[in-house]
């Protein structure tokens, strides 16, 4: 149903290759950023989900410069996947914490690779400013850019629970700037972040109000070291099970409009790392479980929308 595939939503992946005719993969960067809410700026302790690693999915060391990633990824996803174009995206921490002049070497160093065709930096809303996102708007013309922002919820309420260390207010003033400048955003939410049924759909109502670009929903889980694992080692917390987020990936996907690419749906941080819910270490068991979910309802993206 998009992008010539069977998928009921519209999948990145589908789109990529829609867009460039070819497989294109991301490759996940480490350039040794650090969080304004884990150096002491804003807090030390973080957010209580984030682990060590910074979120970061990939296991090669950060201690490898942003070149030698970039040749190391070409060379795994080329291999592996077939990849025959590329996204460099960092993803480790807050990617956009910087001066501007550091930043525009980092994001250069990752674009000297010919078969580079976007750009994608993750990075908090609390992070950027006009002169950030100038440097960031400069690229879009040669290449497909986007700023992915960690949101998790629109409630100040749950954002104060995870230590998140920002409003939803400031979410809106960094998106809008963001769209002002042509920049593509894609924002990160996760589900299971002890709210009900109802305040889930009410961040997908406001992503879709928002016409945001794009949409990555993590599953909350607790990964070793986190304050999370902490909690769940001592009966504080549990998690929803498989069934349950499975039923609610696709009730929030049918409030998103169906332009929206959909980066995530299942999977966060490494497997070897995760705590608990074990489920979720499964995770293509899990998005084919989403599929069959969305054929029993008849549904798709955007059906309520």
């Amino acid at each position: 149903m998009f992008n010539g595939t069977d998928k009921r939503y519209n999948q990145y992946s589908a789109h990529l290759k829609n867009k460039f005719g070819v497989k294109v993969y991301k490759i996940t960067l480490d350039a040794g950023f650090s969080c304004p809410n884990r150096d002491g700026t804003i807090s030390t302790g973080g957010c209580i989900f984030c682990d060590e690693g910074g979120s970061f999915s990939q296991s090669h060391s950060k201690l490898l410069s942003v070149e030698s990633q970039i040749a190391e990824g070409v060379k795994t996803l080329s291999s592996r996947f077939k990849a025959q174009k590329f996204m460099s995206y960092f993803q480790a921490y807050s990617n956009t914490y910087k001066p501007v002049k550091e930043l525009e070497k980092i994001y250069n160093s990752a674009l000297s690779n010919r078969d580079i065709v976007g750009l994608s930096i993750g990075t908090r809303p609390d992070c950027v400013d006009e002169e950030k996102l100038n440097l960031i708007a400069g690229y879009k013309d040669d290449y497909y850019t986007w700023l992915e922002y960690g949101l998790q919820s629109i409630h100040d309420r749950t954002l104060k629970w995870i230590n998140r260390g920002h409003d939803f207010d400031c979410f809106l003033r960094a998106y809008e700037n963001t769209k002002e400048k042509g920049i593509n955003v894609c924002v990160h939410v996760i589900l299971g972040l002890q709210e009900t049924h109802e305040e889930m759909m009410q961040t997908a109502q406001k992503l879709a109000e928002l016409e945001v670009d794009g949409v990555k929903i993590h599953m909350l889980c607790a990964l070793e070291g986190t304050r999370l694992a902490a909690m769940y080692n001592r009966g504080e917390i549990d998690f929803m099970s498989e069934d349950d987020y499975v039923r609610t990936v696709c009730d929030f996907l049918e409030y998103l409009p169906p332009h929206m690419t959909i980066h995530r749906l299942a999977g966060n941080g490494l497997k070897s790392e995760l705590i608990a819910p074990k489920w979720l270490g499964a995770k293509f068991d899990c998005l084919n479980k989403i599929d069959r979910e969305l054929l029993r309802r008849n549904s798709y993206q955007g059906i309520k929308s």
